[in-house]
């Protein structure tokens, strides 16, 4: 999944600062809900439902509906209900990949939060903001700057909250014989201590220093980048690379009986339950996918891709597995999630389109013809709503998936497109106005991303996914590059994408397919081009600590705006009252300098040029200066805008008949906290989510 997410991503990091990304709703009566057991529906005219839930410090927590799902046939929504079963069986894998501490320490905070009574009131109110964190962050790392957070208490108030709980009937994951300060004395660098593990995943850890050793998460253990030279890994995306204290270097491969057996055995079993609800093309995918989490062998793993990508017309689908590789900084490592949605047909035709005419774009590519496929074959793309995403998707989602990963098995076989609606919509129906005005250089501007900017980035999006990365092939004789790329090869291939949706948006062809009407075209990409330059501004608000950017999307972002900058006149620089604005002047200098640009990060991808790529990102993309980015967040912080979104997913429970499912109700938990909590409940017991939450 090369994700415009996070432009999954434009990904979700890209369309949050985009369209604004985040909520517009009434934020005090949303977090006023209670729980809601039924699905509200929406209203003709204005959709008054509440997206934006809470704010939890910079993020905004927005809830997704799923609308269509009732009216599906019960065959459907059947296969839907055990792949969601599948997708929650294997959180807790991300939650251990992400940082080796994050299980214990969920267990700690969420025995507290959910046991409150007694507690002294500043002291759970600061338990509750971190866990929620915690929660949307999926450990103590922030999503996109990648730096630790801790929580603000000490630990003797940790200790006497976790007292009080177990008063109130809380369990802890303590040792035997351990007490509950011996708990909080083995987890307290963990919690309280910033410079302790301070970066989840470090690409740039400064000169002389190893990316493995100055990254904290779980990817590998006691292993260095000079120790790996050599080294035959045979299951490169599904393993954790271990240095024993004899010094040998061995691969903990994720399969049944492997590391992580237990949750990818449950996977397995819900997988085997959807089978007999599946199309036949789909319920070969998935029993391939059940052989690959047996075995883990790559050649399993290929079988299983093929099997997915040649399932082009299932109205259901999910990914599931080890599918991005943006945690690892050697760009190697899978992290689990998963996603189930179904097709959202009123939305398809559009991005359908693109795929139709993929060859056509193809053949245009401003990059050498040698790197252009001869046949772009299997582009398949459509339009979905989400019914759940977990682990490396989920809360914090992209808004658009490209798949699968592997260069030659998209050369040989296609990909699979597809774009997020219901997130999409969830992002649009809370964006604060003032994102729009705030970085916009004139009142024209902020008019156009209001009239437009929704629109364009769907569109952008689209291009990214579908005809950005289905697009392209590797020289002659050259394989692997993200092998060849190393840690920069995610932010090659999401600029890669980017810088081809923003060179075509401008094309006539597009009027030619119906996608824009050709009286609105130039103001459409004249939208889209503001917003991408206003973003490499305003996406400094998320990187509120340091003078570097870690996460490959906004990498890709700031390397694209700053190289336009510096090597052609379709961005300018400047200042009025003290502030700071990136301003798009020329929109036929700035689609000429993507094409140019984009001319070189192929030949970098499909050559494996190493040197140039770090070069490039060096140069553009990592370093920024801090005096702007502190501009930057005061002019955000004044408005009260958040930095970044996540989102509360629909609920599903079966209603049985005799044993058998007869149908699959859609609710809207319209609160964060009750579905996490859930959701650990399900690790420890599969049933409580067949159980309304009425009667629990």
């Amino acid at each position: 999944m090369f994700q415009t997410r996070r432009i999954i991503v434009l990904t979700f990091a890209a369309a949050c600062a985009a369209s604004g990304g985040f909520s517009r709703s009434d934020a005090a009566q949303a977090t006023e809900q209670t729980p809601a057991t039924t699905a509200p529906a929406p209203r003709s005219g204005a959709d008054t439902r509440p997206y934006l839930l809470e704010r939890v410090d910079d993020a905004a927590v927005v809830q997704v509906y799923a609308d269509g799902f009732a009216s599906l046939p019960l065959r459907e929504k059947t296969l839907i209900y055990h792949l969601y079963e599948a997708a929650l069986a294997g959180r807790d894998i991300y939650y251990d990949q992400r940082y080796a501490h994050n299980l214990a320490m969920r267990d700690i905070v969420e025995a507290v939060v959910s046991h409150p009574q007694g507690i002294e009131a500043p002291v759970i109110e600061e338990l509750r903001r971190y866990t929620k964190l915690f929660w949307l962050n999926t450990g103590p790392y922030n999503n996109l700057t990648a730096r630790k957070f801790v929580l603000k208490l000490t630990p003797s108030q940790l200790v006497s909250a976790m007292t009080q709980a177990r008063k109130n009937g809380a369990t802890f994951p303590v040792k035997p014989g351990e007490s509950l300060e011996g708990l909080t004395k083995r987890h307290e660098p963990m919690f309280f201590d910033p410079h302790f593990d301070p970066i989840v995943t470090n690409k740039t850890p400064g000169e002389g220093k190893d990316l493995l050793q100055a990254s904290a998460n779980n990817l590998y253990q006691g292993v260095t980048m000079k120790d790996l030279e050599g080294f035959p890994e045979q299951y490169g995306l599904n393993s954790r690379v271990v240095k024993g204290p004899d010094g040998k270097v061995v691969e903990e491969p994720y399969r049944i009986g492997g590391r992580y057996s237990s949750q990818i055995a449950a996977i397995a079993t819900h997988l085997e339950a959807a089978i007999p609800f599946a199309p036949p093309t789909m319920a070969e995918a998935l029993r391939a996918l059940v052989t690959f989490y047996r075995t883990g062998r790559e050649e399993d793993r290929k079988a299983y891709d093929i099997a997915w990508v040649r399932d082009k017309n299932s109205p259901v689908d999910t990914i599931n597995g080890f599918v991005e590789v943006y945690m690892d900084p050697r760009g190697t490592k899978g992290a689990w999630e998963a996603l189930v949605y179904y097709v959202n047909e009123e939305k398809t035709r559009k991005i359908q389109m693109l795929a139709a005419h993929a060859q056509w774009f193809e053949d245009h590519m401003p990059w050498e013809p040698r790197f252009r496929k001869p046949e772009a074959l299997g582009i398949t793309a459509r339009a979905i709503d989400v019914v759940v995403e977990t682990g490396d998707s989920g809360p914090i989602t992209p808004v658009g998936i490209n798949l699968p990963n592997d260069q030659a098995l998209r050369e040989q076989y296609g990909s699979k497109s597809v774009s997020l609606f219901n997130v999409n919509e969830a992002y649009e129906e809370s964006t604060p106005e003032g994102m729009r005005t705030e970085f916009s250089w004139t009142s024209e501007e902020a008019d156009r991303a209001k009239r437009w900017g929704a629109f364009s980035q769907a569109l952008t999006t689209e291009m990214h996914e579908v005809i950005g990365h289905g697009s392209g092939r590797m020289a002659e004789g050259v394989s692997s590059p993200h092998l060849l790329l190393k840690e920069q090869y995610s932010a090659i291939e999401e600029s890669r994408a980017d810088l081809v949706a923003l060179y075509f948006l401008p094309d006539p062809k597009l009027v030619d397919l119906g996608l824009v009407a050709a009286a609105d075209h130039d103001a459409i990409v004249s939208t889209a081009f503001e917003y991408y330059a206003r973003n490499a501004l305003v996406q400094l608000r998320r990187i509120r600590e340091g003078t570097t950017i870690e996460e490959d999307h906004m990498r890709n972002r700031q390397m694209i705006v700053g190289w336009l900058i510096a090597h052609t006149s379709a961005v300018d620089v400047r200042r009025r009252d003290g502030k700071t604005y990136y301003v798009m002047v020329d929109p036929a200098a700035f689609r000429e300098g993507a094409g140019r640009l984009l001319a070189e990060v192929q030949r970098i991808k499909a050559e494996g040029d190493y040197a140039a790529a770090r070069r490039l990102f060096d140069t553009y993309g990592v370093h920024f200066d801090p005096a702007l980015r502190d501009e930057v967040v005061s002019r955000v912080d004044a408005l009260n805008l958040p930095s970044y979104t996540a989102v509360v997913m629909p609920r599903l429970t079966p209603r049985f008949d005799g044993g058998e499912i007869a149908d699959v109700e859609m609710s809207y938990p319209l609160d964060l906290e009750t579905q996490m909590l859930e959701y650990s409940s399900f690790a420890r017991d599969a049933d409580v989510l067949a159980t309304p939450s009425a009667a629990r």
